[in-house]
């Protein structure tokens, strides 16, 4: 029993651990109000119990609610910004920050373990179909979802700022973020070529400016060529006809590449800064020291039983 105590404790200790190596590595992160900007806005899946609302907050680094503008994102807000179901149920969440123009969009999955069919590169593909720009978006969630909530909370919070975003680009967003996942769980591809395709696509329409869907009929393909991508014809069709749709919407695609560009230097530039942050990997070799030790002296005391 005397044993078992001791494992115990050492495996609350290896939690503890974990959490504080983690919640100091957000908190070096953290950035302060831009008061020209406005606070950022907070939008909670409407179907969070209070329990989870408040670890969503914490997830999402709001540290006194005041600072932020608070919004629920409900199964009525789904049918009203992207024609889907009323009565779905809604727990994926998101932080804007607002930022100047010219910035890009950066996007972080806080909780990535528990969201499950969207990625980062899938979410900001999709807001910039919409016309999203210059913003960081936070999306965690307490429990385990695809995330296709947060997409929507995203949208409400930007129309209850007052910036008006084409309802007609904000369903072909959905529609694109809906097809990448379906591509990911049918034609088994990973998350991140699916995404890779959507953008290498836009890309492509930016710099040869289709002007007939049969132009689009053949970027679509030389892409899936050179990606030695299979699609079924299905599928081949689906994407064909939603990048058609963007291009009767005309859609700033010239715009789009460069914001996709500027995501991509951006993750480059944060793994470039995180190997080069010494704070960070001394925490890193402090937490494994410990960590190791806790174990040395476990087992130290369980053979001088």
């Amino acid at each position: 029993m005397k044993q078992f105590l001791r494992f115990s404790f050492i495996v609350v200790l290896i939690v503890g651990l974990i959490t504080s190596l983690e919640v100091s590595v957000r908190a070096d992160t953290s950035d302060s109000i831009n008061e020209k900007l406005g606070v950022p806005i907070v939008v909670y899946g409407d179907n969070l119990t209070e329990e989870q609302r408040a670890e969503t907050r914490e997830l999402l680094d709001v540290t006194d609610p005041e600072m932020v503008d608070e919004y629920n994102v409900t199964g009525e807000d789904l049918a009203n910004y992207i024609g889907g179901n009323p009565s779905a149920r809604m727990f994926s969440s998101a932080k804007i920050t607002m930022k100047e123009k010219g910035e890009g969009l950066t996007i972080n999955i806080v909780t990535p373990e528990n969201i499950t069919e969207v990625t980062s590169e899938m979410y900001a593909n999709a807001l910039l179909t919409a016309g999203v720009e210059d913003a960081v978006v936070d999306v965690a969630s307490p429990v385990t979802v695809s995330g296709h909530s947060a997409l929507t909370g995203i949208y409400k919070a930007y129309d209850a700022e007052g910036v008006e975003l084409d309802k007609e680009r904000m369903e072909l967003a959905s529609e694109e973020l809906d097809l990448a996942t379906d591509f990911a769980e049918k034609e088994g591809l990973s998350q991140e070529k699916v995404s890779e395709l959507l953008t290498e696509i836009k890309k492509a329409i930016a710099e040869q400016k289709p002007a007939t869907v049969e132009d689009i009929e053949r970027i679509v393909q030389e892409q899936l060529d050179k990606m030695e991508i299979s699609l079924s014809e299905e599928d081949r069709q689906l994407l064909i006809n939603l990048f058609e749709k963007m291009r009767d919407l005309n859609i700033d695609f010239d715009q789009v590449k460069n914001q996709l560009n500027d995501i991509a230097s951006k993750v480059q530039e944060q793994l470039g800064d995180l190997i080069n942050d010494e704070g960070f990997w001394n925490k890193v070799g402090n937490f494994f020291s410990s960590f190791f030790k806790s174990i040395g002296d476990f087992f130290k005391g369980l053979f001088n039983e």
